[in-house]
C-alpha cells in the first residue's frame, strides 16, 4: 500500500506538470497577447513598460522558466487583464458560488438519478422503464444552455416565481438566498439524472442475472434483502468510478449557467481568462483542476478496494 501511494504521488507531480507545461505552451501559440489590444492605445514608452512589469518583452522559455519556478512557490503571478488580482484573490472571490452551485447540481441530480436507475431496472420493461428512458435521452441531448434559457424565461420570467439572474452573497453565500439558486441547480442537473439513471440502470442489469444473486433467491431471500445486500452494492462499483469526477467537474463551476444567471463563479472567468489570454489566471486555474482529478481517481482506486474486497491495491488478489 505504501509503495503505491508513493508512486502514485510521483505520477501526479508529472501529471501536473505536463498539464502546466501544456498549458503554457498552447496559450503562448495563440496570436497576440493579453496586452496587445490595451498597447495599441497607449505611448510606446507606456507600453514598454507595461510589457516589461508583466515579463512579456522576454522570450518565451525564459518567461517558461519564470512561470514554473513561481508555480513551485504557489506564485502563478499576478493578472495582466485585471490589475492587481493574483489567483489566490480570485479563487476567493469566486470558488465558494461555483462550489455551491455544484455541490446542490449534484445532490439533487445524482439522488434523483439514482432513484430513477433503480425504479427503470426493477420494473424494466414496463411503462416507467420507457418514460425513465425517454426522459433520461430528452435530458442528456437538450444541452444546459437550453434548458437553463427556458426556465429563466417561463418559470423565472413569464411565472415570476423566481429570481432571472443573481446569486446569495455575504452571510447567504453558503446556506441563504435558495430562490436565487433553484432555477440554477435545476439546469445544471438534468444530465446528472439522466447520466446517473442510465448508468445504474445498466449495472444492476448486469448484476441481476449473476449466479449469486439467483442463489440468494433459492436460499428464500426476500427481494428488498437481495436488492440491498446483493444487486446494489455490486452495481454500484461504476458509479463510484465516475461519481468522484463528477463532483470534482462540478465544483470548479459552469460558464454557461454561470453566465446566463449572472453567478460571479471560477467557471465563468475561467473562460474570460482564456479568451484575454490572461496567463496567470488560466495556469493557476487548469493546475487547481487538474489537483482535483488526479486527487479524485486517487481516492477512486482506494474506494474500489472498500466496494470490491476482491480488488486489493498493487495488484494482489
Amino acid at each position: 500500500m505504501l509503495k503505491y501511494t508513493v508512486r502514485r504521488f510521483f505520477e501526479m507531480l508529472l501529471t501536473l506538470f505536463i498539464i502546466a507545461t501544456a498549458t503554457f505552451f498552447l496559450l503562448e501559440a495563440v496570436p497576440g497577447d493579453p496586452l496587445t489590444t490595451r498597447a495599441e492605445r497607449l505611448p510606446e514608452s507606456v507600453a514598454e513598460n507595461l510589457y516589461h512589469k508583466y515579463g512579456l518583452d522576454k522570450s518565451t522559455m525564459e518567461r517558461y522558466v519564470i512561470t514554473m519556478k513561481g508555480m513551485l512557490k504557489g506564485d502563478f503571478g499576478e493578472s495582466v487583464v485585471m490589475p492587481g488580482y493574483d489567483i489566490q484573490q480570485l479563487l476567493k472571490e469566486t470558488l465558494a458560488p461555483s462550489a455551491r452551485l455544484g455541490l446542490q447540481c449534484i445532490i439533487v441530480g445524482v439522488g434523483l438519478g439514482l432513484i430513477l436507475g433503480i425504479l427503470a431496472a426493477m420494473f424494466k420493461g414496463t411503462w416507467a422503464d420507457y418514460l425513465i428512458v425517454f426522459f433520461s435521452v430528452l435530458m442528456i441531448s437538450v444541452p444546459t444552455l437550453i434548458f437553463g434559457l427556458l426556465l429563466q424565461k417561463y418559470v423565472a420570467g413569464e411565472l415570476g416565481l423566481f429570481p432571472i439572474v443573481g446569486w446569495p452573497k455575504g452571510d447567504d453565500l453558503w446556506f441563504g438566498g435558495w430562490e436565487y439558486t433553484v432555477l440554477p441547480t435545476l439546469s445544471g442537473c438534468f444530465s446528472y439524472v439522466a447520466t446517473y439513471s442510465r448508468l445504474l440502470k445498466t449495472s444492476m442489469l448486469d448484476v441481476i442475472n449473476q449466479d449469486y444473486v439467483l442463489a440468494a433467491r433459492a436460499k428464500g431471500l426476500s427481494e428488498p434483502q437481495i436488492v440491498r445486500r446483493h444487486i446494489l452494492r455490486n452495481a454500484f462499483i461504476p458509479i463510484i468510478t465516475v461519481l468522484p469526477m463528477s463532483v470534482a467537474f462540478a465544483l470548479t463551476g459552469s460558464f454557461f449557467i454561470e453566465k446566463i444567471y449572472s453567478i460571479p463563479g471560477f467557471g465563468r472567468y475561467f473562460i474570460d481568462s482564456i479568451q484575454a489570454q490572461d496567463l496567470s489566471i488560466v495556469l493557476g486555474q487548469t493546475v487547481l483542476m487538474a489537483i482535483l482529478y488526479v486527487a479524485v481517481v486517487f481516492v477512486v482506486d482506494i474506494l474500489y478496494t472498500v466496494v470490491d474486497p476482491r480488488i486489493r491495491v498493487g495488484g494482489r488478489t
